[in-house]
């Protein structure tokens, strides 16, 4: 009686974030000889949190129960009580909400004795999936203690009820001297369908819209809506359904068992009845073999993968700790000024450097002001990040480029540097003489909004080294968060920042001369192609209408600055036409950029679209279930990086035709517009940005690659999985 003995003086309950589980004890009659008594796991779900039934349908683990009981007790099958469907996506699974009772017969042999000298422990290992729209496979020892032989009544109401949802046995008709069976199922010429009947149902039954759960796994097609369109009928007291079967069906048996009840899928009510029907008919040739049930492998595989997935953060914690975050931070905001998004605004810093003019003083200034500025940027980015994800927004960094306005604005503003830029106008031209002197007054001034600037194209970058970093910040305390942020900026301020107190860099610059004024006209190019960029962007966010608004919106805007640069009438008549058209425009076409587009445009941008699926946990949850490995590319329209890789290694012939070798399954999460799904994908994964490439494989933790992966980085991972 030792391992009882151990696991009777376990916890009676057992807590976890999602459930509260309790070992219960229900003996009318008391834990006598010949007698049977009843044990039960009771479940409480927190809101939204489901457990599953012994068919858990196209995803999931049924709940099981290892018994350890003292010598002359047996234990029998769980009673399990109705089930609901639960819709996910184009799935569905059956399980439980809220609270239910999971009861299990006791069986008390004719010689038992309950024991004078010390009490009766009973123990269970129990093991649950619960799932919202991730899943945590989750364990507990549970253990009771029995004093007495007499009458355990506690929770007689809890029983009672369990009782009353667990279906019953539908009894056998006698027709013409002969005793039947319950019902029979047909399957229709093609296999597509299974046509089942039913008699022996209780009379106030007929006329109802009934539901049928099937008990079998791996046959019928588990999303589809019973009783809709005329798939059920009456006739008389034999009721009939029409059930879909599974495109993907794993199993061809010869008979079903079912379990009918009265009312939707959704909201079934007690009682019910289970009945088992022979299946007449031929199977067709099954597609994909697949087992009748989930193996134990198979089911450790999942449980392993899920689990592995939910705590990557924590670990991540413990290895790296803020010294290590605050270093990778530091690089990673180095390496962002090799970024494409960030050169546009770093080429205007040379330009500021071969200044003849200029004092070694007033470039010390200018670089401490760019320095804070940028600081300051990230930390006031960083900070509002953190503010709204513990109001309940789920963020990430480079959130405020999911807001269309946003990048129009930012669109907007790289055209009139552009323009300045290529000469079409001064900025001293358009503004009083007082403010137009204010750029040459107050140089230091205008160092410290250009780190503003050079943040806000650079925020949609995840550098190398920074993902992990950027991951951590958000699970940390504020004060280390926004230590984390300030390193970024001060990596990304350094190089201009070391320019500009070492003198030696800036003489490598050529000497003043004719080539400045040929270099920032060439300097207006790069600002362009960062309009196009962003204009892209806002096509994937809010389709063509919306690309095309703003690119209205820009030439018109370039046309008033054009105008405002004449001299004379002609000045105020373009630029009035000019401002009157920008105002119409406005008015008219500013609500096209709050629309999302009507496609996924990301889907269909690349060559090789075909071979990627839309990422949702749910889908990957149920391939790695089905024992397929899972590549995924977080992604972005707004994220250069992200674009750069997927024209190069994700599009490369090797890359792919490993991929297809190797029976990966590939998806692709847009985070172009704001998902929570998404931004809750890559917490778990510890990351905060895009991009994240992640290869998930059955019974192992996810793989990260690195923002910038290579061909034989990718192949490296492929390695790595088990042969298909």
């Amino acid at each position: 009686m030792g391992t009882a003995a151990l696991l009777g003086s376990a916890p009676h309950v057992v807590n976890t974030e999602q459930v509260r589980t309790e070992l219960l004890v229900h003996a009318p009659e008391g834990i006598r000889a010949g007698q049977t008594f009843w044990l039960g796991l009771h479940i409480e779900h927190q809101p939204h949190w489901h457990t599953y039934w012994q068919n858990p349908g196209d995803s999931g683990l049924p709940t099981r129960l290892q018994w350890q009981l003292p010598a002359g007790l047996q234990a029998g099958d769980i009673a399990w009580p109705l089930p609901k469907k639960i819709p996910i996506g184009s799935l569905a699974n059956y399980g439980y909400e809220g609270r239910v009772l999971l009861t299990v017969p006791v069986t008390v042999g004719a010689d038992f004795r309950f024991p004078d000298s010390g009490p009766l422990a009973l123990g269970v290992q129990a093991e649950w999936l619960v799932c919202r729209q991730e899943c945590i496979p989750q364990e507990g020892r549970l253990g009771l203690k029995l004093t007495t032989a007499g009458p355990q009544k506690t929770h007689t109401a809890l029983f009672e009820a369990a009782q009353k949802l667990s279906p019953q046995a539908l009894p056998q008709q006698q027709q013409g001297g002969n005793w039947i069976t319950g019902g029979q199922a047909t399957l229709s010429a093609d296999g597509q369908q299974i046509s089942l009947r039913v008699h022996g149902l209780p009379a106030v039954w007929r006329g109802q819209t009934l539901s049928a759960f099937p008990v079998t796994p791996n046959v019928v097609h588990n999303a589809a809506v019973q009783g809709k369109d005329g798939t059920q009928n009456w006739q008389g007291a034999v009721w009939s359904a029409q059930i879909p079967v599974s495109e993907e069906r794993g199993d061809s048996p010869k008979s079903m068992r079912w379990v009918i009840a009265v009312g939707p899928e959704s909201a079934p009510q007690a009682p019910a009845w289970e009945i088992e029907t022979p299946v007449q008919g031929t199977w067709p040739a099954l597609a994909q073999a697949a087992p009748a049930e989930i193996s134990p492998a198979l089911a450790k595989a999942l449980a392993d993968n899920a689990r592995a997935a939910q705590k990557p953060a924590a670990a991540n914690t413990t290895a790296l700790g803020l010294t290590l975050a605050v270093l990778g931070a530091l690089v990673g905001g180095f390496l962002l000024n090799l970024m494409p998004c960030v050169f546009p605004v770093l080429a205007i810093k040379v330009i500021g450097f071969a200044q003849a003019d200029t004092a070694p003083t007033q470039h010390r200034a200018a670089g401490l002001a760019y320095t804070v500025g940028v600081v300051l940027s990230f930390m006031l980015l960083g900070g509002l990040m953190l503010g709204l994800r513990a109001a309940g927004e789920q963020l990430g960094w480079g959130f405020q480029l999911q807001s269309p306005p946003v990048v129009a604005g930012l669109a907007l503003l790289f055209t009139l540097l552009g323009l300045n830029l290529a000469g079409v106008f001064e900025f001293g031209q358009m503004v009083p003489s007082s403010l137009a002197t204010l750029q040459s007054r107050h140089p230091t001034v205008n160092a410290g909004l250009s780190g503003v600037l050079a943040v806000a194209v650079a925020s949609p970058c995840t550098a190398p080294f920074m993902g992990a970093s950027l991951g951590l910040a958000i699970a940390l305390p504020v004060w280390q968060a926004l230590l984390v942020f300030a390193a970024m900026g001060v990596g990304m301020a350094l190089p201009y920042w070391a320019a500009s107190w070492w003198p030696g860099i800036a003489r490598a610059l050529p000497r003043p001369g004719a080539w400045m004024q040929t270099f920032r006209q060439a300097m207006a190019f790069p600002m362009f192609a960062t309009v196009i960029w962003l204009l892209w962007v806002l096509g994937q966010q809010t389709g063509i209408d919306g690309a095309s608004s703003l690119l209205a919106l820009l030439l018109t805007v370039a046309g008033l600055v054009w105008a405002l640069g004449l001299r004379g009438r002609t000045r105020w008549v373009l630029s009035g036409l000019a401002l009157a058209a920008l105002l119409w425009l406005g008015s008219s076409w500013w609500p096209l950029f709050w629309r999302e587009a009507p496609a996924e445009p990301l889907a269909s941008a690349s060559a090789h679209a075909s071979v990627w699926q839309p990422w949702s946990e749910a889908a990957v949850q149920t391939q790695l279930a089905a024992g397929r490995p899972v590549f995924v590319d977080f992604t972005a329209a707004w994220c250069v990086t992200c674009q750069y890789n997927k024209k190069t290694t994700l599009a490369d012939a090797r890359v792919l035709t490993d991929f297809a070798a190797r029976q990966v399954v590939l998806m692709r999460a847009d985070w172009t517009r704001r998902d929570p799904g998404i931004t809750q994908g890559l917490t778990a994964l510890g990351r905060s940005g895009v991009p994240v490439y992640a290869l998930y494989a059955p019974g192992r933790a996810p793989v990260l690659l690195s923002e910038l992966p290579s061909v034989a980085e990718v192949q490296t991972a492929l390695q790595g999985l088990a042969a298909p």
